[in-house]
């Protein structure tokens, strides 16, 4: 091929590009709450009395907060169980006992996977559960 070629091909490329291009929108909004969680805390992690509601969003509100997987998934068990959508939201949940948390949180059930000492600290799963456990 010759140069003049080359450059014609080239700018067919470059206008065809600009066409097919996906036209300006408005700016992103604001990402959703999941991706919004707040930063872990400092401090000894193995130290108990932490705030479980931030270790709960810290550590669990990638899945477990609006618009999360885990969120997402209970919701749809929660309704059709004849309960109310809002359910699905772990922190609204009034039929958690804190040794089911825990239980969960350490052995994972249906595609929650299991979480490690490493990913909660005993100290970290023991205020959690104390947060999500409204149960008794």
């Amino acid at each position: 091929m010759n140069r003049a070629s080359l450059v014609f091909v080239g700018a067919l490329g470059l206008a065809a590009t600009a066409v097919f291009a996906a036209p300006p929108g408005p700016p992103p909004g604001p990402p959703p709450p999941y991706q919004m969680r707040p930063v872990a805390p400092t401090g000894d992690r193995l130290k108990p009395g932490r705030d479980g509601k931030v270790l709960f969003e810290v550590h669990c509100g990638y899945c477990h907060l609006t618009g999360g997987m885990g969120t997402n998934l209970l919701t749809k068990q929660q309704v059709m169980a004849g309960n109310s959508p809002d359910k699905g939201l772990l922190a609204n949940r009034t039929d958690l006992t804190a040794d089911y948390v825990k239980t969960v949180v350490r052995m994972g059930k249906g595609a929650m996977p299991q979480q490690t000492k490493v990913d909660l600290t005993d100290a970290e799963l023991d205020a959690v559960a104390k947060y999500l456990g409204k149960a008794g």
